[in-house]
């Protein structure tokens, strides 16, 4: 979502850093096209003049002159203000109240509201289960056992459609009683949490497709009756300054306590994202990143921001990893590599992990110098379906050939390309791919870790990030 403003400020701050000393007009351009590149991605005129308000004076200061590296101490306020744009530190949801606990759950119709109520009931029932370290910490880190009811008696299906989220997520549902009116079904929803000794009850209210007396009248009584810990506004990224306007109106007349952006995985701009939080003065909590129930991420303003100016999220990296990787696969794989034993289904699993873990613009999106790592790639012509398509390949090989790739000849080659759809050419490339990757195994058993990462360094094309 942020890398088109990722790319504006990474040009901006690219001279900034190739600078030894800074003048304070210097600093004015960079800080003028700063404001050029929030602006152009959809952020609020208000919320970008008050950034460059608060950001001006430090980077003018006397720490950026004195600064052994000027251009990077500007960088580091424009990141400290983007983290405290985005919402500081406190991501978490709160759980700290008597059980039941109510979230509540309020938003436009097609704001994936719903979706998001089942998503967030999903991962409170998993807790620490399959997750990395703090990847969903505090309200996340402990399992819980959900109960869910729709409010929604106005849409046709809606609460039909949280019953079939439910069943598909093992979390279980307030039964639906025809023609029931909103505070009977939160009633209702109140008592059944509290006799079913439920650790967490989710109310996912009516939405409209604009904001009316009507909706705000009906959620307020809802709020009143239930007494949430959390109410969450779930607000459509793709929305853009909409999104900003339908924040400010439920967080004056219902009071949020947090923000849930959808379809972050999308081509939006980002504006919205740091507009809502500067309006509202409520964090952004969670983000969908996609359409599968398990497609949740904790927002995390530090990581954003670092994405956001090129400085990459290795933790995210990291935990995506420890998420999607097998320990006994990744040590069995680690064992075959030592003895050079390195064969074709190997690298069939390894493609399978790499596409798990978002394919290689998701993972080159969270290293440091990502704009750069993007291009290279994009320059290269490397297509995301390539991984697909090699993955196919070696489908098509009889279990014999992938474990001794040597066996393929001619018309093995044509056998194979057939079966999956390709040119033998690109049997031959696979092939290729799959014996340079094998003497690099066996380089690095030859000259260990730290020699073999040396060594790979100068290897690189001039330009290519290295970290």
């Amino acid at each position: 979502m942020f890398d088109g403003l990722g790319k504006k400020l990474g040009v901006v701050f690219d001279r900034l850093r190739g600078r030894g000393a800074l003048s304070e007009a210097d600093v004015d351009l960079a800080l003028r096209e700063v404001r050029t590149a929030l602006l152009e991605a959809d952020v609020a005129l208000s919320v970008v003049r008050d950034f460059i308000d608060a950001v001006r004076p430090k980077a003018i200061g006397a720490d950026v002159v004195r600064s052994v590296t000027p251009g990077q101490m500007v960088v580091k306020i424009v990141h400290d203000h983007l983290v405290e744009m985005l919402g500081g530190a406190t991501t978490d949801l709160d759980f700290q109240a008597v059980p039941p606990v109510v979230v509540l759950m309020v938003g436009l119709q097609g704001s994936g509201k719903t979706t998001s109520t089942a998503k967030i009931a999903y991962r409170l029932t998993q807790g620490p289960q399959g997750m990395a370290g703090d990847a969903f910490g505090g309200s996340f880190a402990v399992r819980r056992k959900v109960l869910m009811a729709s409010l929604d008696v106005v849409r046709p299906a809606a609460q039909q459609q949280l019953k079939i989220l439910g069943e598909q997520a093992g979390v279980a549902t307030l039964p639906i009683v025809p023609f029931e009116q909103p505070l009977s079904i939160t009633r209702r929803a109140l008592e059944e949490a509290r006799k079913g000794g439920f650790d967490v009850l989710m109310l996912d209210t009516a939405g409209r497709l604009a904001i009316d007396e009507k909706l705000m009248a009906e959620v307020a009584a809802v709020r009143d009756l239930a007494k949430p810990t959390e109410t969450l506004l779930v607000a459509d990224a793709m929305t853009g300054q909409d999104a900003v306007v339908t924040a400010r109106a439920f967080n004056e007349k219902i009071g949020v306590t947090g923000i849930v952006l959808t379809r972050v995985d999308g081509d939006a701009r980002g504006g919205a994202a740091l507009s809502m939080r500067a309006v509202t003065g409520r964090p952004i909590k969670l983000i969908g990143v996609g359409e599968k129930i398990d497609a949740l991420e904790q927002f995390h303003p530090d990581r954003i921001a670092n994405r956001i100016l090129g400085m990459g999220d290795i933790v995210s990296l990291v935990e995506r990893a420890a998420e999607t990787i097998d320990k006994e696969d990744a040590d069995k794989l680690a064992a075959k590599i030592r003895k050079g034993q390195f064969d074709l289904d190997d690298l069939a699993s390894q493609l399978r992990q790499l596409r798990k873990m978002g394919g290689m613009q998701g993972l080159l999106g969270m290293l440091p110098g990502a704009a750069q790592a993007k291009a290279a790639m994009a320059s290269g012509k490397l297509d995301e379906k390539l991984l697909r398509r090699q993955e196919a390949i070696i489908q098509s090989m009889t279990p014999k050939e992938r474990r001794n790739p040597d066996m393929i000849h001619a018309s093995r080659k044509r056998r194979i390309a057939a079966g999956a759809g390709m040119q033998v050419q690109d049997v031959n490339k696979l092939l290729k791919q799959h014996a340079e990757m094998q003497k690099m195994m066996k380089r690095v058993n030859k000259l260990g870790e730290k020699g073999f990462m040396r060594s790979l360094g100068n290897m690189m094309p001039p330009g290519f990030p290295r970290g």
